[in-house]
């Protein structure tokens, strides 16, 4: 299949048209079986067009997608782990881990939840181990 942009030359109307091949366009053309669709003249000609490859650019944004995905599987993974083996303390995260390191709170799990950058760094500065990771919400694409 080939696809032409061809135009008018009574009504300069343009407008795409597909062909088995570009034989086929010679022999309707020819024949006079091609015209216009604003105003049936058979004065048609094909303008110049680009042609359609498959290029470089478009392999590279298949290849990046599937790497995003392949990443973002493994962060859903890594995100079941967390789910099924550490309590949620949701935006309590900075008191729990405080709690925890000064009162030598006894856990049977971690923990983990919401904070800011700043309350992370103010964590390690006083000698909390804490780690961030990505965190991608279910209802997200």
């Amino acid at each position: 299949m080939i696809k032409y942009k061809l135009s008018c030359k009574d009504c300069l109307t343009s407008f795409d048209s597909w062909f088995s091949s570009s034989k086929e366009y010679e022999k309707l053309k020819k024949n006079k079986y091609i015209g216009c669709l604003s105003c049936n003249s058979k004065r048609v000609a094909k303008s110049l067009m680009t042609p359609n490859l498959s290029n470089s650019k478009k392999v590279e944004e298949i290849k990046n997608y599937k790497k995003f995905n392949k990443v973002k599987n493994k962060i859903k993974e890594y995100q079941k782990f967390v789910k099924n083996n550490f309590e949620y303390v949701g935006d309590n995260f900075t008191f729990e881990a405080r709690s925890i390191h000064y009162n030598k709170k006894n856990t049977n799990k971690g923990i983990y939840g919401n904070a800011t950058l700043n309350d992370i760094e103010e964590l390690k500065d006083e000698g909390i181990e804490t780690e961030m990771i990505p965190w991608i919400r279910e209802n997200e694409n």
